[in-house]
């Protein structure tokens, strides 16, 4: 099955880490300063994706995470887009945590697989660029 997308994605700069918080936690600064922060909620938990250096070092989160941004606003009617993401990184064993926004998607992968992924991501025929 070959890929209908071919995408150009950003690694941003900085380490980013994922935390859990009970569902009625109230979410204030300093974790909403970052460049970027994304914050779910369902009745059971909240989860926020931000800046490491933002969260106390005694918080339980998963950390050192390397953010990969899609670079094209894309539109609600594509499919596949995910899936072009993650088949080829699961098939190089590379752990994602994927966050959509209305206009794109972002993936976190494991600071220790970014050299991995990128690799994988590339021969699957996207194109990778860093941000300093």
């Amino acid at each position: 099955m070959g890929n209908s997308h071919q995408l150009l994605l950003t690694v941003l700069p900085g380490t980013y880490a994922i935390a859990r918080f009970a569902a009625a936690a109230d979410m204030h600064v300093p974790y909403t300063q970052g460049a970027f922060y994304s914050v779910t909620k369902t009745e059971y938990e909240l989860s926020l994706v931000c800046e490491e250096k933002l969260l106390a070092a005694d918080m339980k989160a998963e950390r050192g995470r390397r953010l990969l941004r899609v670079e094209s606003t894309l539109a609600f009617s594509l499919t596949g887009i995910v899936a072009s993401l993650a088949v080829p990184l699961a098939e190089a064993g590379v752990s994602i945590f994927a966050v959509s926004t209305y206009d794109t998607d972002y993936l976190l992968v494991n600071e220790g697989d970014l050299e991995r992924a990128t690799a994988a991501l590339e021969q699957a025929g996207h194109r990778i660029q860093r941000r300093t």
